[in-house]
């Protein structure tokens, strides 16, 4: 794909009307003899960002010229020369014909339009950067006829007035006005808590003063309404502010893709699409170093060398696709390749060589769990990430950036010989979400949207204990419950005893019910980053503000899960010893409910291996004997049915026990089960885990 160099020239022309400016100044002060060391540093890079835009979008004249002023402001910053009137002449000349490139530039011209920049202006810098000084300092350099020089009256005096039509406003101060904005917006909700009171007041005046009290009540509710719409106008106004396209980090990818794929000796193809679609400024500048890792990785490890694809039956040149589209409140950014994919033994390997996990509990991941190992911290070393492919970004790091950082989710999918895809899926922005805000012990809490599943009211009777566990079967799938208050370690006061509020979160595949007392609210809210003094609380990922300077905690949902993760403690049960060999796989395509049907039965001294799908399972029971199958009945690729009938087809499977564990209640389902060779058919909604071990231990004898 040739990237549009028209489409970059209007932002280079802002970009240098920010750059030239600061070289003016810095020039002067070098008049005065007032310019220190870093703001000589600062004329330099401000010339060499110059030389670098310019020379990416092929305007020669001013990579030409910009590369002269460097040589010179090079050796300034090296101390190798002193100042002198005769180098402030020469640098003003040349910030001079740079203005008048960069006018030409705003008045529609093209690179190939420019005149030549002036050669004698070029040598002149040159020289007097390696100490060489014209005999007649005072003189102007002769400039060439194509770049004459234009009076106030010219276009170029009209294209630098157009220049200010673009303003460049500092990223600071345009957050100070979205902040305060936010706390207008969180002020003003109050006003309806007003008009509310006003409501309840008038009901209570006799009825003479109640007539122009009502009154009262309608303009106040009115004149709340119409601000309403007007400040939240205004809001998105000053959001839509700091917004910029994807362009900005994706549209160069595909040049620098065939560039390093060419350092690679490689061939590559690299199509971006959705490029126009925007987000938040802020997300755009942390996203830049996560894609520019998948994108080397993707050529380092991904695709594969032309002669190999070649013996492959692939064509030579790799296909490399980045993909934006927008869903929703939510931009999802895909990379995906067509190479070999990730080596699943390759992965097993590493993971055990660098102790990341131990060779039991590799045996019990199931294949995407297996491909996710590369997402932990240590996993980056030299040989699955090469020198080119480094830069000191790990995928751990490109995770935590993703999950953490931008409030979003990452996912991984892998097929042997076909390629890889990463999906990243993010706000559109991190100043404001939608937020539930929720109750806990007299504790006022938010939680934002995208990770909350759904609210259910239920009676404490209809939880079930898994191995110590308290957990809700809900559609199919089992689901932790956890005391927000205990997590949080909050003086929990409230009684367990009848109805229970729960908010259902998650992430991904995994879901966590955590009790509350109450739901307060739900809506669109400012999100402050935490003060720095308090950005070491892991379960907090912000703040968001309540009118009348209260503040309300945002909860980090992944950092939630992974505390229940470390805090839920099984009880340690007696296990058989004739029962410490056998071997049991769980195949269902939730995590919650495969993760707390492995602790049930490791609890009981059973080994246990995960699958995600019915093509999971089934793979993983051809590989390696089991003792016996456990498998749910709805899941994608293959159904726990046809799971059944395949395995009963395989000799080592004809007679071992298999045990279907759904929320399919009806008696058509269970002949289905028999039907097909199912042992056992235990449903969900009765589920206990003492039925469980008990049909699996008669079934083993």
């Amino acid at each position: 794909m040739a990237l549009d160099i028209r489409r970059f020239i209007q932002r280079f022309v802002e970009e240098a009307a920010d750059h030239l400016p600061r070289l003016r100044e810095g020039i002067h002060a070098l008049e005065q003899g007032n310019a220190d060391r870093e703001q000589i540093n600062e004329l330099f890079r401000a010339a060499h960002t110059l030389k670098g835009s310019s020379r990416m979008l092929k305007l020669v004249p001013i990579t030409a010229l910009a590369h002269s002023t460097e040589e010179l402001l090079s050796a300034l910053r090296e101390g190798t020369l002193t100042i002198t009137s005769e180098m402030t002449s020469l640098l003003n000349q040349a910030v001079d014909e740079l203005t008048d490139f960069v006018g030409r530039l705003a008045e529609g011209a093209t690179g190939e339009e420019l005149p030549e920049a002036n050669a004698a202006l070029c040598s002149a810098l040159e020289n007097a950067a390696h100490g060489q000084l014209p005999t007649q300092p005072s003189s102007p350099v002769p400039v060439a006829p194509a770049a004459a020089p234009t009076s106030p009256s010219t276009p170029v005096a009209e294209s630098e007035l157009r220049l200010s039509d673009t303003v460049r406003v500092r990223l600071n101060r345009l957050d100070d006005v979205i902040r305060l904005m936010g706390e207008v917006l969180s002020g003003h909700h109050h006003l309806h808590s007003l008009v509310d009171q006003a409501r309840e007041l008038s009901a209570t005046l006799p009825a003479d003063q109640q007539s122009p009290f009502q009154a009262f009540h309608r303009e106040l509710k009115d004149s709340v309404l119409t601000h309403d719409s007007l400040m939240s106008d205004l809001h998105d106004r000053a959001l839509q502010m700091r917004m910029l396209p994807l362009s900005v980090v994706l549209d160069p990818f595909a040049q620098m893709s065939r560039e390093l794929a060419q350092s690679l000796g490689k061939q590559v193809d690299c199509r971006v699409r959705g490029s126009e679609i925007e987000l938040d400024r802020q997300m755009i500048d942390r996203l830049s170093d996560p894609l520019i890792h998948l994108l080397r990785n993707a050529l380092d490890h991904g695709l594969e060398p032309p002669a190999e694809r070649q013996a492959a039956g692939k064509p030579p040149r790799g296909q490399l696709v980045i993909e934006a589209r927008q869903d929703a409140g939510w931009v999802v950014i895909e990379m995906h390749d067509d190479g070999a994919g990730i080596a699943l033994d390759a992965v097993h390997q590493k993971a055990l060589a660098k102790q990341l996990v131990s060779e039991e509990q590799l045996n019990a991941l199931s294949e995407q769990e297996t491909l996710e190992l590369i997402f932990l911290p240590g996993f980056s070393t030299k040989s699955m990430i090469t020198d080119f492919s480094g830069r000191g970004v790990g995928m751990d790091v490109v995770k935590r950036t993703v999950v953490d950082e931008l409030n979003g989710d990452l996912q991984l999918a892998s097929v042997s010989g076909r390629g890889t895809r990463f999906t990243l899926r993010l706000p559109l922005s991190l100043a404001m979400m939608r937020v539930l805000l929720v109750r806990v012990v007299g504790v006022t809490l938010g939680v934002t949207a995208p990770y909350v599943s759904e609210l259910v009211e239920c009676s404490t009777d209809t939880f079930i204990d898994t191995a110590g566990q308290r957990t809700l079967i809900l559609r199919n799938e089992f689901v932790p419950v956890v005391s927000l208050a205990q997590l949080l370690k909050l003086p929990n006061t409230t009684s367990n005893n009848g109805s229970t509020l729960l908010l259902v979160v998650h992430q991904r595949h995994q879901k966590l019910a955590l009790i509350i007392d109450s739901l307060i609210d739900e809506r669109d809210m400012v999100i402050k980053p935490l003060p720095v003094h308090l950005r070491h609380l892991p379960l907090v990922s912000g703040m968001v503000s309540m009118g009348r300077n209260a503040l309300v905690s945002l909860l980090h949902v992944p950092a939630l899960l992974e505390a229940t993760r470390r805090s839920v403690l099984h009880p340690s049960v007696e296990r058989p010893s004739s029962t410490s060999a056998q071997r049991i796989l769980v195949v269902d395509d939730s995590l919650n409910t495969r993760e707390i049907e492995k602790d049930v039965l490791e609890a009981w001294g059973y080994h246990v291996t995960l699958a995600e799908n019915g093509r999971d399972g089934l793979a993983k029971a051809l590989a390696e004997p089991f003792d016996a199958v456990l498998t749910d009945v709805e899941m994608p690729v293959m159904d726990g049915f046809a799971l059944t009938a395949r395995l009963r087809e395989n000799e080592d499977y004809r007679h071992r026990p298999i045990i279907i564990i759904t929320s399919r209640e009806k008696e058509a389902d269970r002949r289905r089960g028999i039907e097909v060779g199912a042992d056992a058919y235990i449903v969900k909604g009765s589920f206990d885990q003492n039925n469980l071990v008990e049909t699996l231990q008669a079934l083993l004898g």
